[in-house]
């Protein structure tokens, strides 16, 4: 009842949308029209409740399709062939920005917060569960602690079997398997990668439920706890997935970020808009950190082989056969970020052309089985994809006027900011206002612009041939001894900020009126600022190319243990620690004993019993010392995992601010300031030999 009244309210109200939508005005009136809008925004704002950010979406969606109109009816009249050209390739990519801003409002308006089931008592209940560690050619210190943390998961150990899949048929791995008491799996070829590693696990393993890691994501203890009862409570249930967390900073939080709590990449997705999907029955796999019933898997065959990111497509294979899904929005895992921007880069690629191949070979849209708003949320996620053409054709349209005097939109810069001013701000704040925590204002133009040089040929090659190229795997745990700049992997950003700076002081010497070129200054003024605007962000996406010193591959916790000294005299002292690593310890000395007389072992007085590992001091004071664990027994290591990484609380993290739009901006100048500062005491720039420097060979395309 309740919906149908919608439905019938909403047919009522949509001649007076289009009357909205469609009223033409001069410049004069719109600006008023514009300022109303505007006003009834920033009042509105002030509430927190749900129903008036319904309600400001209405209204952001109402100002944005006025002014696409506006550009539709009265600004798409041209000269000349190649105006018509440029013209109208940048009207259709706003027509993308629109729709994809619909796209956005339909999967954050409204998050489902999804809260734990509790398990049953009676464990007898509680289904079997594999837990599978996929590798290819990762090094056995990256995927170890994974293997460890996955043993310390609080589940009836007859329950669980855990499984290392070896695509790389590695000896060590074999033996370090055996040693920990964990299956070992591989297979003669690499057929299909991840995905047909997968499969080939799945036919000699008999969980009911399917645990998947990757094999750097560490589980916290609880993680089958907080995700095995939806399973019990919803027999329809395929997939529950949890976020995809880092432990490590990714190329624009070490590079960029400057130590600032600013929300990475990643959040805006596994925050917002998975729980949005969510909603809609529509949450992607993932890949990693996700539960999937068997049966479900077994019923499509087995996970995706047809396309490079298998997980997004499993979901989607198993939503339209009527599986449910669900996404718990808790970070029960950690992993490794990307550590470099030409990795970060590659990973991207495939994630672009996994997305674009789904759009062309089994397209959400066409077929059976899924609903209009999961049809919907998964053409938002294959449409995202395509931004690096929309958004280089942003960057550089306003030159098309600098530099040839070509009108690509014919109005007056008055009408024109008139229009798009309000479409802009609203915008703006309303998706400040859903994303906040998980996406402060203006960083998408920078992570945006940093992939789009990058990724727009796999793109569009992708789009004409989706079955070329194949699943490349995301190396990690490098460590980088030296800061340097990467001169290769923005040399076009470099090149095309060069050519905007030059159309910058073209149109200032046109406005000046040196130029025999004639135009209204208030339009050149326009595209000058237009231009400026993006040079601004394109350079800082260019710093993060600044490769910054990283030599520590874990995290610091500031964890006070009881901890027992060893000296190589043989003398004892209690103290405790105040920071703990998985490569060491910082400890209080009760004495200054430790300068003349080393620390050559330390006992961590655990609940659980106590650990003794061997260390060396690399760095002391009067009262402390910083201590580098050595060789340790894998059972004291697995007890270092356990108070390390897979603690319950692990990654729980303070509540960040809310965004501010002018705060965000002011941070991003902060940060470019920064940066800029740091370039004059680098004392030299060397590319590491180790890195590849090929982002889109020919293989990747």
């Amino acid at each position: 009842m309740k919906k149908l009244f919608f439905y019938l309210l909403f047919i009522i109200a949509c001649p007076f949308l289009w009357i909205i939508i469609s009223t033409p005005m001069g410049s004069h009136e719109q600006y008023i029209f514009g300022i109303l809008s505007l006003a009834l925004l920033f009042i509105a704002n002030r509430s927190k409740r749900k129903d008036v950010s319904i309600a400001l979406v209405m209204i952001s969606i109402l100002t944005s399709s006025r002014y696409l109109y506006f550009r539709a009816t009265q600004t798409l009249y041209f000269n000349s062939q190649i105006e018509t050209v440029l013209g109208w390739v940048l009207f259709l990519a706003e027509v993308y920005s629109w729709i994809m801003l619909l796209l956005g409002y339909l999967q954050t308006s409204s998050p489902l917060e999804r809260k734990i089931e509790p398990l049953p008592d009676d464990e007898s209940l509680w289904p079997t569960v594999d837990v599978y560690i996929p590798t290819y050619n990762e090094n056995l210190d990256v995927v170890q602690d994974t293997v460890l943390a996955a043993q310390c998961i609080d589940y009836p150990k007859d329950k669980i079997k855990i499984y290392i899949l070896d695509d790389g048929k590695r000896r060590e791995f074999a033996v370090f398997a055996a040693k920990v008491g964990v299956g070992y799996i591989t297979r003669s070829d690499n057929s299909h990668a991840k995905a047909g590693n997968l499969n080939h696990a799945m036919k000699l393993t008999k969980g009911e439920l399917i645990c998947i890691f990757d094999c750097d994501h560490v589980a916290t203890r609880i993680f089958l706890q907080a995700t095995v009862g939806s399973f019990l409570k919803d027999p329809k249930l395929a997939l529950i997935q949890t976020p995809h967390h880092y432990y490590s900073p990714d190329p624009f939080e070490r590079n960029l970020y400057g130590g600032r709590d600013i929300p990475n990449e990643g959040e805006l997705f596994y925050g917002p808009l998975q729980k949005g999907n969510d909603m809609w029955n529509a949450t992607f796999f993932c890949g990693s950190c996700a539960v999937i019933r068997r049966t479900a898997l077994e019923e499509i065959g087995g996970v995706a082989v047809e396309t490079v990111t298998e997980d997004a497509h499993t979901a989607l294979k198993m939503q339209r056969l009527g599986w449910n899904s669900a996404y718990l929005g808790l970070k029960l895992s950690g992993g490794l970020s990307t550590e470099r921007m030409t990795l970060h880069i590659i990973q991207r690629n495939r994630w672009a052309r996994g997305m674009v191949q789904i759009f062309r070979m089994d397209n959400p849209l066409l077929g059976r089985g899924l609903t209009l708003p999961q049809r919907l949320c998964y053409l938002s996620a294959m449409m995202y994809f395509f931004f690096p053409l929309p958004r280089l054709i942003f960057l550089t349209a306003p030159l098309a006027f600098l530099l040839f005097n070509l009108n690509i939109i014919h109005s007056s810069a008055s009408l024109i900011f008139a229009y798009a001013l309000p479409h802009f701000i609203m915008s703006t704040v309303v998706s400040s206002r859903l994303n906040g925590s998980s996406r402060y204002s203006f960083w998408g133009d920078i992570y945006d612009l940093a992939l789009a040089f990058h990724l727009v040929i796999p793109t569009i090659v992708t789009i004409f041939a989706p079955k070329r190229g194949k699943f490349n795997v995301t190396d990690k745990g490098e460590l980088l001894d030296k800061t340097y700049f990467d001169h290769n992997i923005v040399k076009p950003h470099l090149i095309t900020a060069c050519i905007l700076t030059v159309g910058i002081g073209w149109g200032i010497y046109r406005m000046l009126g040196y130029s025999s070129l004639v135009a209204d200054t208030s339009v050149v003024g326009l595209n000058i600022a237009w231009t400026a605007y993006g040079l601004f962000f394109l350079i800082a996406a260019i710093m993060v190319a600044r490769e910054t010193r990283q030599v520590r591959k874990t995290i610091r916790l500031n964890v006070s243990i009881p901890t027992v000294l060893h000296y190589s005299s043989g003398m004892l002292a209690r103290t405790y620690t105040k920071d703990l690593s998985m490569g060491g310890c910082f400890v209080n000395t009760p004495d200054d004993r430790h300068l003349t007389d080393e620390i050559e072992a330390i006992e961590l007085h655990l609940s659980s019993g106590v650990v003794a590992i061997p260390v060396s001091q690399l760095k002391s004071k009067k009262d402390s010392s910083r201590l580098m664990f050595g060789d340790m027994p894998l059972s004291s290591r697995r007890e270092l995992v356990r108070i390390v990484l897979s603690r319950a609380d692990a990654w729980i993290d303070k509540p960040r601010a809310k965004d501010r739009p002018l705060r965000s901006l002011g941070m991003i100048i902060a940060c470019m300031w920064q940066v800029i500062r740091s370039l004059k005491s680098d004392k030299k720039y060397q590319t590491p030999v180790n890195l590849n420097q090929t982002v889109a060979s020919k293989e990747s395309l």
